[in-house]
């Protein structure tokens, strides 16, 4: 199973990210290289036992992604954190579990806690991808197309071909989004933001109408005030979208 997953990653991603490994432990962090050396879409730039020796590196060399240990003296993983987050994605690794609310604080990809193995460490590693790539890269600045008749979505480790015309509505869910399908009760999940699937979906046929959802106009089937039926799920327009709402009734009412 792991050397099907391994395979799969490694056609599906084509880009690698640069990352630097930090831990006071040197097998713990000899550990963590060798999960780097054998993802395909991680490259190893350095590894230090010392976060203020790493912050210089990281200064000079810029990286998408560290592996941070949180207790270490002088400068912790946490601190280190907070002073890179603006540039760079974190994943945490730590033995202490206390400290998974801090790490949600500062906005990390992930916490893993010691031990972990391969197949925790490379689920997590993907998820930054996603997190990096997907949000940053993927679909920018491209526009959708409305003769488009089907995406493909990413779902664990398959590329699931999903038609949009059987689309309910969309969720998100912080790094994931919820795809509702018509005649079908199980959702598909996948990791990215709902705001880079609104660029690929096209306008005429979906509409982001809260913070949270985006809704296949052509499934709508019931309107009253703030509120639009789906399927049995009512879904609220939030103010901030309800003039782009409105636009398209008044296009489409008799």
């Amino acid at each position: 199973m792991l050397l099907w997953r391994y395979h799969c990653i490694h056609d599906l991603m084509t880009n690698v990210l640069k990352c630097i490994a930090v831990d006071d432990e040197p097998i713990a962090l000899k550990l963590i290289e060798g999960y780097i050396s054998k993802t395909p879409f991680l490259k190893l730039e350095r590894s230090f036992t010392n976060a203020i020796e790493a912050l210089g590196f990281f200064n000079n060399h810029p990286v998408e992604l560290l592996f941070l240990d949180i207790q270490m003296p002088d400068l912790s993983g946490l601190e280190l954190s907070k002073i890179v987050k603006e540039k760079t994605k974190v994943i945490f690794t730590t033995a202490f579990n206390q400290y998974a609310l801090d790490g949600f604080r500062v906005d990390a990809v992930d916490y893993l806690l010691k031990p972990f193995d391969y197949v925790e460490f490379l689920e997590a590693s993907q998820k930054a991808y996603n997190r990096i790539f997907t949000e940053n890269t993927k679909f920018k600045n491209i526009p959708a197309s409305d003769s488009k008749d089907f995406l493909y979505v990413k779902s664990g480790y398959k590329q699931l071909k999903v038609s949009l015309d059987s689309i309910l509505y969309i969720e998100g869910l912080k790094d994931y989004v919820k795809i509702l399908l018509k005649d079908n009760p199980k959702p598909i999940l996948t990791l990215m933001s709902l705001k880079i699937l609104e660029q690929e979906l096209p306008s005429s046929r979906f509409m982001r109408v809260n913070r949270s959802y985006i809704v296949a106009l052509h499934h709508i089937e019931e309107i009253e005030r703030n509120l639009i039926l789906i399927d049995k799920t009512q879904i609220t327009i939030s103010e901030q979208h309800k003039a782009k709402f409105q636009e398209y009734l008044n296009r489409n009412s008799i």
